[in-house]
């Protein structure tokens, strides 16, 4: 045992000669009365034990342990309080007390190594506790001042205030002292609290109750409201009037009318039925008998009004003539008031033609036209309520003007017998006087119609109506519209002097008709004609007169009459004489014995009779010729003579026939023929000669029929053609 203590001596002695850096932590460690703490090092185990550890409290020795010789050697005072481990030299102390606040040390000695030490430091508090907060005075008046002490038990104690949940420091108004324990506030009514003290130590915190502070202010903030917030009131409206004030305790009211102090207290002063006396300037006073201070509001000016009635307009003449000045007078009972002017829903403003007198209560308007005749309305309002006075129109005389004649039904001619209906208008108040008249002669017919039955062509003329205003003494004529009655056209014929048509001879024919005759349109073969040279027409159409008739003018002539309401039509067929001309045979030259001869005459001709003369022996009494068995003395000279027994005129034309046996030679027949033909030939080169000459002449001067009729008998052909003369 002594040796041990040689030991743990020594050990102390030379622990002191190696730092261990970092070996406790830094302090101080906090710890509450019969806590426990521990002082844990920063070593870590080592392989192989350490030699030795030993702890020391200020300059005591609390433990030491040696594994070498196995001494473990305690502080009596320590026995059950504390535990050693070793593997990092860690001490546990338990049941702390005060006094165990102090400073503590550890030498650790490692195998084969140099000794380490530590120091830190260990504060035992003593918790938190009985915290209290007390008040000079909870009963104040904003800006008094007010001491607010905190005391409870513990050590080491710092203190902390709060207003609510905010943190109270230091300031203009809050003192702290005491160490805090002391707050005193200059309060204003924020300041009501709840007011408390927090306390704390390094092991504990604990907070007080509450205290609140009961500060009295006020009145100020004076707010005087009206309900209804109205400008103006009408006469039997309930108003109220509401005073606050910000204060405490709550402020007595009072109520004034024009500086008048009234009956009426508290915060609401309600008018009932509210008469036009009753307006002025209305204010409240709030007064705290606390604080003894009073404050009085801003005047409220209350206007109450009565209410707009009887409204009414008058006019200087309701039944006027269009320019001429009318005056619109509004009257009503009531105040304030204001006039509106309105013509149907469009308001009245002042213009050139519009003047507003009087406020606004007449209304003049100058050079009246037909679309001032209203209804008229006064509108009258204060800023209470407003009236509308009943409808006034106008009566505004004028015209007639725009005046109309229409006519129905709308046709630019009538029949005879048709009813039509003449109507007459214009633009007139009052309505219009209407008078009838036919190409300018008055009629015995009045009113806006004029209706004509079963007219007739003598009442075909030009009309007009006239309207008369009786009030403006004005009167307007119609243009005049003209009314055409046709009879209808029928009868219709076409007439002609000669049944016998020539050609070369001049004709007329002549179109008429009964009825209203406007046109007359002549067509041939569905065509219509077109006059020239040779034909015109006469007296409008009436007469188709043809100078000199040609073949050509054969067809149907169709002459139709017209109107603009009917029509009729008349035909003629017309068949020209003429000829002949241009006669021809047809047939052969040479014809074998016993054939069939069959000889064809032709000729333009209307009418036409045919003879075939053989040799100059007649033969045959039509335009064919034909004979089955053909002998030799049927060769020679044909000729067919065409007559036309209207005209009066006959043309022929020759035929040389040679009858043959076939065996090629001339028979006795056939050369007398020739020498016939050749006869002929030179005679007829003679007679071409003299026609050509004729025809020459001819076209100097035109010829009569008389004339035409010599020309056609003249031998006009070269050829084998004969022509009596």
């Amino acid at each position: 045992m002594e040796i041990a203590v040689i030991h743990f001596i020594i050990l102390m002695a030379i622990s002191g000669l190696t730092k261990g850096a970092g070996v406790l932590p830094d302090g101080p460690l906090n710890a509450a009365v019969g806590e426990t703490v521990m002082f844990t090092t920063t070593l870590t185990p080592p392989e192989t034990p350490f030699q030795s550890v030993s702890w020391r409290f200020g300059d005591r020795n609390i433990i030491y342990f040696n594994t070498n010789n196995a001494i473990n050697i305690t502080a009596p005072e320590y026995e059950g309080r504390i535990t050693l481990f070793m593997s990092t030299g860690s001490l546990e102390l338990r049941n702390l007390t005060p006094d165990d606040s102090g400073e503590y040390s550890v030498s650790i000695v490692p195998a084969g190594a140099l000794p380490v030490d530590g120091k830190t430091r260990l504060d035992v508090h003593v918790r938190v506790s009985d915290v209290m907060v007390t008040a000079s005075s909870t009963d104040l008046v904003e800006h008094s001042s007010v001491r607010l002490s905190c005391s409870s038990s513990g050590s080491s104690l710092s203190f902390l205030w709060f207003n609510g949940s905010s943190e109270v420091t230091a300031g203009d108004r809050v003192q702290l002292t005491d160490g805090g324990s002391t707050l005193t506030v200059n309060v204003t009514r924020y300041d009501q609290g709840p007011y408390r003290c927090q306390v704390s130590n390094p092991v504990s915190s604990a907070t007080s109750g509450p205290i609140y502070l009961i500060i009295s202010y006020g009145p100020d903030d004076i707010n005087l409201t009206i309900s209804p917030s109205q400008e103006y009131y009408e006469e039997g409206s309930d108003i109220t009037l509401t005073c606050s004030a910000d204060s405490r305790p709550v402020a007595h009211y009072t109520w004034f009318l024009n500086g008048t102090l009234q009956s009426d207290t508290g915060p609401e002063l309600r008018l009932m039925n509210i008469q036009e006396s009753e307006s002025g300037n209305y204010s409240c006073q709030a007064s705290n008998s606390r604080t003894m201070r009073t404050i009085t509001s801003q005047p409220a000016a209350i206007s109450v009004l009565t209410g707009v009635a009887n409204v009414t307009v008058t006019s200087n003449t309701p039944d006027m003539l269009e320019y001429s000045t009318a005056r619109l007078s509004c009257s009503s009972s009531a105040s304030f008031l204001s006039f509106l002017w309105l013509n149907g829903s469009s308001e009245i403003t002042e213009s050139d033609r519009v003047q507003l007198t009087d406020g606004g209560s007449t209304l003049t308007i100058v050079s009246v036209t037909r679309y001032d005749q209203g209804p008229f309305r006064c509108q009258v309002s204060n800023p209470v309520s407003n009236g509308t006075s009943g409808p006034v129109n106008l009566s505004i005389n004028y015209g007639p003007e725009n005046i109309n004649l229409t006519i129905s039904p709308s046709q630019e001619h009538y029949d005879e017998g048709s009813d039509i209906s003449l109507m007459c208008s214009a633009v007139s108040r009052p309505s219009a006087l209407f008078q009838w008249f036919l190409n300018g002669d008055r009629l015995s017919d009045t009113g806006p119609e004029l209706r004509l039955m079963n007219i007739q062509m003598s009442q075909s003329g030009s009309y007009s109506c006239q309207a008369f205003n009786n009030k403006t003494l004005r009167n307007e004529m119609s243009q005049p519209s003209v009314v055409s009655v046709l009879e209808r056209i029928s009868g219709a014929s076409i007439t002609w002097k000669t049944n016998t048509l020539i050609e070369g001879n001049s004709f007329n024919l002549s179109c008429d008709a009964a009825g209203s005759v406007f046109t007359r349109e002549w067509k041939k073969d569905g065509l219509t004609l077109t006059p020239d040279d040779n034909m015109a027409l006469y007296d409008n159409n009436r007469v188709l007169s043809f100078t000199s008739l040609s073949k050509k003018d054969t067809g149907d002539y169709l002459c139709k009459v017209s109107n603009p309401l009917s029509h009729d039509e008349a035909t003629y067929t017309m068949v020209v004489n003429y000829g002949p001309e241009n006669v021809q045979i047809s047939g052969p030259n040479e014809i074998q014995l016993k054939d069939t001869l069959t000889l064809i005459c032709f000729a333009e001709s209307v009418p036409a009779t045919y003879t075939w003369m053989l040799n100059g022996t007649k033969i045959h009494n039509s335009a064919v010729f034909t004979k089955n068995i053909i002998e030799y003395s049927d060769s020679g000279d044909y000729i067919c003579e065409v007559m036309n027994n209207i005209t009066g005129r006959t043309s022929s034309a020759g035929h040389a026939l040679s009858v043959t046996d076939g065996s090629g030679g001339l028979s006795a027949g056939a050369i007398a023929g020739i020498v016939i033909l050749c006869f002929v030939a030179s005679s007829a080169g003679a007679a071409g000669g003299y026609y050509l000459y004729k025809k020459k002449i001819n076209k100097k001067t035109p010829p009569n029929s008389n004339s035409k009729e010599q020309e056609e008998h003249v031998y006009e052909n070269t050829s084998a053609i004969y022509e009596n003369t």
